[in-house]
This record gives C-alpha cells, structure tokens and sequence, in this order.
C-alpha cells in the first residue's frame, strides 16, 4: 500500500485496486492532537493563571475539562479532565488553523520542563514549522521516509549546518528502509544493518546511520509516537582518524591532472581547497564579500563556522592570484558558482572522479617510464590505491599534513585550520617526527661539539 502526502490532516491512500481512500488520521487516533470540533477552548473558557507547583496542585476537577492558560508562556496551558489528570498542552493558531500540542503530564513533567517545551514549540512556530503535523504524522504509524523529512524539516535543517549530510547518508545507505513502518524495525535490524555498512563503506559512516537513525527515533518519541528507539545500545566501531593527504610522489600527478581539468570552476575550487586548509562547506560556500583584498584574508563567519567562532583565513599568494583571477570575470556573489537550488559549488563527484582518474593514469605512466623493467602489475602491486581512497575533504588534511613535515607547531597549524582544541590537531603529530628528529640530532651535535667530540652529522 503506498501513502502521499497531501495535506497536514489527510492522507492518501491508494489500495490495490487503485482506489482512492482519504483517511483523516487525527480523529482515527485514540491519541489525537487536533482538537475534534467544538473541544478546543475559547479565551473566554482557559482561566489565566502564573503556574507555580502549589497552584496546579489545588486545582479540582469538575464535571468537565478546565483550561488554565500560563502567564509566563504564550499558549502554555493545563487542561484538568473530569478523571482528575492534568495535562500540558500548547495552544496556538498555526497557519491561521487552531491547533492543540501535547506537552506532558503533570506533575510528572515539571513546569519549568513544561515552560522550556512550550518556548521551543514557539520558536519552531515562528520559523514556520508545525509540530502538530509531526505529531500527527509519527502517531498515524509514520513510514522511516515520513519520519525523516520532518526530522530534516523540523530539526535538522534549522539546528544543523551540517543537514545535507544527513540527507546524502539517507538516501546512500537508508533509502531502501523508507517505506518501512517505524515500529517495525528493530534493534537487531539496525545492528545488523551498522554491520554491514562497517563492512561495505567503513567504521566511520556505519556509526554516523546508527547516529542519525538514534537521533530521528528520538525526535518521533519527543513528538509523541510510543514505541522505542532501536539504535540505542548499538555498539559502536571503533575508528581510527582518517590520515589520508597528498603525498610528494602523488602531487606532480596530481598538478598535471588539474592542469588539463577543462572545468575552470572546480579546478580552482581544488586548488583553493589545497592552499586554504578551509573545510569543503566553507570554500563551496565562499562568498566574495568575506574576502578582505588589502590584508589578503578571507573571513568564515561564526554561523558557517563548526566551531561557532569567526575563522580568518589567511591567504598565500598562490591563492590570492587565484581569486583575483575569479573576481575580474564574476558575475555571482558566489566565489564558485553553481547550477543548483543552493546557487553555489556543491561536492564535484563526478568531476572529482575524473580528476582522480587522469592523476592515477598520468602516475603510471611516469612510473613506468622511470622504472623500464617494471609492469602495470608491478606499479599495482607498489600503489595498490593510487589516488582512488582521495576524498575532497583530505585537501584540507594535506595543508595541516604539509605544515607539520615543514616544521609547524600543532597549536600554529590548528589555528591555521580553525580547530576549536588542541586535540583536533593530534591527528597531524605523528608527521612532525622528522623535525623533531632534525632539532634532536643537532641539540646532541651541538651537545657532542661542546665536549670536543664529534657528533654524527660531523661523521
């Protein structure tokens, strides 16, 4: 049976004989959320009142629901039912329609919980969320597709920079669970399915679906669906940090590669990508006014910045020339523009492939031409992932790795990286080992030389 989407209040759903069949799940629910007609009351019934915890205990119930409206929060209000139990609920006209959200109970939930739930629901009323339809939604027994676009809608989007990653993990490695029913996957599922994906795509991204799907389990639970979160208690994989950058014999390749990239826009999109250390949303989403010419930098705002901080980049000459090249023929206030909704460079797959792939050909080739007694499969024996293991997130990595065998310091390099800690940058301390080693050898010469004995770089 397949379920549209029509309106916040009905669905379609279309049987197998494919007829039509319009279902109003709110009044279907035994728990609804929309108010039935007539039940929701007037001003002139909620009776205005500042919740303290002595005040809702001394409220008695009568022969019919009573509506006590708080003076603290705009629509907070306790509704005591003839049964004598006390609920919190929102009201508040969204979208010019009344509506009724379900808060929690009292005094199980405390007013100050109530109060900080009321303010959140405001807040997602006034980015022009529902949390009515979301409630509505994971009631009627929502599919893990439904439960995802108001995840995306309602949670992701306005609190996440990082939202479109979520969307591209959905759709790469959970898109063949959306039409299930929330409740009928379990944690042996989800377990099963975080095996997998650790075995196919890496520790890494198996962690961050059973993450993502946890976080979405939650988010329906707070919107009032009863089951239980089934990516709880996963054991996660352990991961080791990602080290990978560009290595001396990988560049000249890889600047060969880049050289005959007839896509000018993303092959300097690459380069300022090496030369800036920036992280891949931030340089996608550069923005000529954030580039400062005279003190040649380049500045990442707070709310575009991962670690909440404004990040000043500062610019090599290379990368400056670059840029200037760009302004003279721009025409978008983007640095690199593109063709999508967002108006600006979103990750070049297919031409990062092309790139990778001419490098790897071109790295071949001059393999094999300094080694003539050498084959193809020698050169696949010698660089078994030349090139295919690159991601556009390791240009960045390759600054940070290149700073650290020139001698930088962790704390010069994680500034130059814009990391918030120190422990961000440890994954670049094992290649400043050879400098250390450098500054050893010559502390013991110098040593060795004062005692009027030979050091080893003396022979």
């Amino acid at each position: 049976m397949t379920i549209l989407r029509l309106m916040p209040y009905h669905w379609v759903m279309t049987s197998a004989q494919g007829l039509p069949k319009v279902t109003d799940f709110a009044a279907k629910s035994s728990t609804r959320v929309a108010p039935a007609k007539g039940s929701r009351p007037a001003d002139s019934q909620k009776k205005k009142l500042n919740f303290t915890k002595k005040a809702l205990l001394a409220l008695q119930p009568s022969g019919k629901r009573s509506y006590h409206s708080d003076t603290g929060v705009r629509g907070l209000t306790l509704t005591v039912f003839p049964s004598g139990v006390k609920t919190f609920f929102l009201y508040r006209k969204i979208n010019g329609r009344p509506e009724r959200i379900s808060i929690g109970g009292f005094p199980d939930l405390s007013i100050e919980q109530a109060r900080g739930r009321a303010e959140e629901l405001n807040g997602a009323i006034s980015r022009g969320a529902n949390p009515a339809s979301d409630q509505r939604l994971v009631r009627a027994e929502a599919t893990l597709s439904e439960l995802f676009q108001a995840y995306l809608e309602h949670h992701a989007k306005p609190y996440k920079r990082t939202w479109a990653e979520d969307q591209e993990m959905f759709r790469n490695h959970l898109n063949n669970w959306g039409p299930r029913k929330l409740s009928d996957i379990s944690r042996m599922d989800v377990g099963t399915l975080h095996k997998n994906i650790g075995g196919k795509s890496g520790h890494y991204i198996a962690n961050r679906i059973v993450r993502l799907l946890s976080t979405m389990f939650n988010k329906a639970i707070e919107w009032g669906w009863k089951g239980e979160n089934p990516a709880t208690k996963i054991k996660a994989f352990k991961e080791k940090k990602r080290k990978r950058f560009l290595q001396p014999m990988e560049l000249p390749a890889f600047w060969q590669s880049l050289e005959a990239e007839p896509n000018q826009t993303i092959r300097d999109f690459i380069l300022v990508s090496v030369f800036c250390g920036a992280r891949r949303s931030n340089t996608q989403e550069m923005r000529w006014e954030e580039i400062d010419w005279q003190n040649a930098t380049w500045s990442i705002p707070a709310e575009k910045a991962k670690s909440d901080e404004d990040i000043v980049v500062p610019l090599s000459p290379i990368a400056l020339s670059i840029l200037k090249t760009r302004k003279d023929a721009a025409t978008s206030e983007w640095v690199f523009p593109g063709h999508g909704k967002t108006g600006h460079l979103v990750e070049p797959k297919t031409t990062w492939k092309r790139i990778l792939d001419r490098a790897r050909t071109i790295q071949k080739k001059n393999w094999l031409e300094a080694n003539p007694r050498k084959s193809e499969a020698d050169f696949i024996k010698e660089f078994p992932n030349a090139f295919h293991d690159l991601r556009v997130h390791d240009l960045r990595r390759t600054l940070g790795s290149w700073q650290a065998i020139t001698g930088a310091s962790l704390p010069v390099i994680g500034r130059s990286l814009g990391h918030r800690s120190l422990a961000a940058t440890q994954v670049y301390a094992h290649l400043t080992v050879d400098p250390v080693r450098q500054s050893v050898d010559r502390a013991t010469d110098a040593m060795l030389a004062a005692g009027k004995l030979l050091g080893p770089a003396n022979g």
